[in-house]
């Protein structure tokens, strides 16, 4: 008897296919691109290669924020940090 992935489009896997033939599942990933892995008939995860991944993420240098901040409507509101004073004490030594 066949499996089911037949009825699936190219790029995808029933789960349980995945894990019975992961090693030809990165292999696909490597030459095909991303790979989805379904569950139940919904895509849960999609299998993509590290290099990939690590673009996506980016790196966490704040980048983003800033250029945010500086693409701002409001450039002259200040954004530093509000110190009250803090009540001294007498100390004697």
């Amino acid at each position: 008897m066949k499996p089911q992935t037949s009825k699936l489009p190219p790029g995808h896997w029933l789960l349980q296919d995945a894990k019975a033939r992961f090693s030809e599942l990165v292999r696909k990933v490597r030459s095909e691109g991303p790979q989805h892995v379904t569950v139940h008939g919904r895509d849960e995860v999609v299998v993509i290669a590290a290099e990939d991944f690590r673009r996506l993420q980016g790196s966490p240098t704040g980048r983003a924020l800033i250029d945010a901040l500086q693409a701002s409507p409001y450039p002259d509101i200040d954004l530093g940090p509000e110190r009250t004073p803090m009540p001294v004490r007498d100390v004697t030594l």
